[in-house]
């Protein structure tokens, strides 16, 4: 009986070590963003008032910016790179309309093996710069029936499953408070001057929630079911982290997906990356309209 006690304790002291070390992963430190924002600085002394995340198949929007900057990943202290299809692995700086702006062309996943610290670096570092508004796209599946290929979503609220929280661990108070907010977590305010910009635009501009997953795998019909239950209208592996650490900063965040593919069990079709690039490209064009107009309206708030 003793054994059997001294085995139990064991193995609870054994849960309770894997437990602390993955609710205290490493989070990103005043330092170490410090020394990301003295590589940017070096390269351009822009200060930019909005910050983007451009998504799967995206990232061509940021060729539009003027007198642009472009610094690899791999030249920035501490930012992650990106290893799939169609994220470039770029930070641009430069202005659009007379705004100035800096964007993510790509980002890293969770699910590629970056801890959650990581996956958000990139946003830390542009709130850091500078921007207070952060305007965060990607490719997602369809989950509402009434989406078509290529549908543009508003992002009205998000559901977090995938498993991890990028604020977990100690608090930086230097960052944020430790429990922020999310019960707006995207902007209601800048939700409705997009409504209001694509209006005038002409684009459909859907409305709905998102599901973020773990991934790398696509959801099973089943999973899509449950997902459809529990309210979600579009499902991705990524955004959720960012708007989590976004919001931590006291950003303002919009979001909009891009929806490449109706999700499992809603098509015959099987489901594949190359058609999901391919498909954001096909709608790059109004996405980028879009997002050059949110710009022109959004750098307005100074």
């Amino acid at each position: 009986m003793a054994s059997n006690r001294c085995a139990f304790a064991h193995s609870r002291r054994r849960r309770a070590a894997c437990y602390g070390r993955h609710v205290t992963a490493p989070s990103t430190s005043a330092a170490e963003l410090a020394q990301a924002v003295a590589d940017v600085r070096a390269a351009s002394p822009l200060v930019p008032r909005l910050a983007l995340v451009l998504g799967s198949g995206l990232g061509a929007f940021a060729d539009s910016f003027e007198a642009r900057v472009v610094l690899p990943y791999a030249s920035i202290r501490g930012m992650p790179r990106p290893s799939v299809e169609g994220h470039a692995g770029n930070l641009v700086l430069g202005t659009l309309h007379g705004v100035p702006v800096v964007t993510m062309q790509g980002r890293a996943h969770l699910y590629e093996g970056h801890p959650p610290s990581q996956v958000v670096f990139g946003v830390r570092l542009m709130l850091r710069l500078g921007a207070r508004t952060l305007l965060v796209t990607n490719a997602a599946g369809g989950i509402d029936p009434g989406f078509a290929r290529g549908a543009l979503m508003l992002i009205e609220d998000h559901l977090n499953l995938t498993g991890h929280n990028c604020l977990a661990g100690p608090n930086d108070a230097t960052l944020g408070v430790r429990f922020p907010d999310m019960s707006d977590a995207y902007d209601r305010g800048l939700r409705e001057r997009a409504l209001a910009v694509a209006a005038r635009l002409g684009i459909a501009l859907e409305r709905g929630v998102y599901a973020g997953l773990l991934g790398p795998s696509y959801e099973t019909p089943a999973e899509v079911r449950m997902l459809g239950k529990l309210g979600a209208s579009a499902v991705g592996m990524s955004t959720v982290q960012e708007v989590l650490a976004a919001r931590h900063m006291g950003a303002r965040c919009l979001g909009i997906s891009c929806v490449t593919n109706p999700a499992a069990g809603l098509s015959s079709a099987p489901l594949d990356h190359d058609d999901v690039q391919a498909t954001a490209r096909d709608a790059s064009s109004r996405l980028s309209a879009l997002l050059a107009a949110l710009v022109q309206e959004l750098g307005r708030d100074g």
